[in-house]
């Protein structure tokens, strides 16, 4: 479905405020402040000379902002694509209509295109710019001015095939958040193992606590960024496919409801 670029840009930018604002009220109403509390509780064990459990928190793997970042971009690439699901459903719902009402069997001449345009043009604005019914419409129109069967069937894949394409072209911005989320995992393991080497002095004091924080925040950033970018990709090539069927299924829709039907007075002749 054709959409105004503004209309999808004010959706992605609604979109990303929702997920900046849920997810870090999550942190700093949940995450930070369990995590804060078992970090505190190992330093005291330290101080005090006792053995420091080390137990592996759900709420510290969690706690640091490259994390918070990747969860931010998680949720809003999901709504992105969750947008463009929808609107392929709806494109997918009208093709179990029959929009051109054509009796099986029935042949249609070029002077009959133009009274099969007019349901086409009674349908909403919003319908008229899904994939089927413009691509009918335009194959009808092509015929009625060309008279050529071959002629609409060259429209009718060069529409599907633009389609495709800036389908595809769409994808841009998922794959980018897709490739970002896993390198701002990265840019965690570089602070963390940074920080580490910062606070070696006090590891050869005896201090550990210290280096294993960091270091949990180099391995933690990277291990969740990977999980979610495995998460998104899944997600995405699922997008990917819905569309690609989507554009496959309206061709053959087109060819099936209109193109076999399509006769010239030549064709009539003989």
């Amino acid at each position: 479905m054709k959409r105004t670029t503004g209309t999808e840009f004010v959706y992605q930018l609604m979109a990303l405020l929702v997920a900046i604002i849920l997810v870090h009220a999550t942190y700093v109403t949940m995450i930070r402040p369990e995590a804060d509390a078992i970090i505190k509780q190992q330093q005291a064990q330290f101080i005090a000379g006792s053995t420091v459990t080390n137990k592996r928190s759900i709420y510290v793997v969690l706690k640091d902002y490259e994390q918070e970042t990747c969860f931010i971009l998680m949720f809003w690439v999901l709504m992105i694509m969750g947008y463009k699901a929808r609107l392929s459903v709806q494109e997918k719902n009208m093709l179990a209509h029959s929009m051109l009402n054509i009796q099986e069997g029935a042949s249609i001449l070029p002077k009959d295109a133009r009274n099969l345009c007019r349901p086409l043009q009674k349908l909403s604005v919003e319908q008229q710019q899904m994939l089927a019914p413009r691509t009918l419409l335009i194959a009808l129109q092509r015929f009625s001015a060309t008279a050529s069967v071959a002629a609409v069937a060259t429209a009718i894949k060069d529409i599907c095939d633009s389609e495709a394409d800036r389908l595809d072209s769409e994808l841009a911005m998922i794959r980018y958040i897709s490739w970002a989320i896993p390198s701002i995992g990265f840019i965690g393991t570089v602070r963390g193992i940074g920080e580490a080497l910062g606070q070696a002095h006090q590891a050869v004091e005896g201090n550990i606590i210290g280096v294993t924080n960091s270091l949990g925040v180099a391995f933690n950033s990277t291990f969740i960024a990977l999980v979610i970018s495995i998460f998104i990709m899944f997600f995405t090539h699922q997008l990917q496919l819905m569309q690609e069927r989507l554009v496959q299924n309206t061709q053959e829709y087109c060819d099936s409801n209109l193109l076999n039907h399509l006769k010239t007075d030549t064709d009539g002749a003989d």
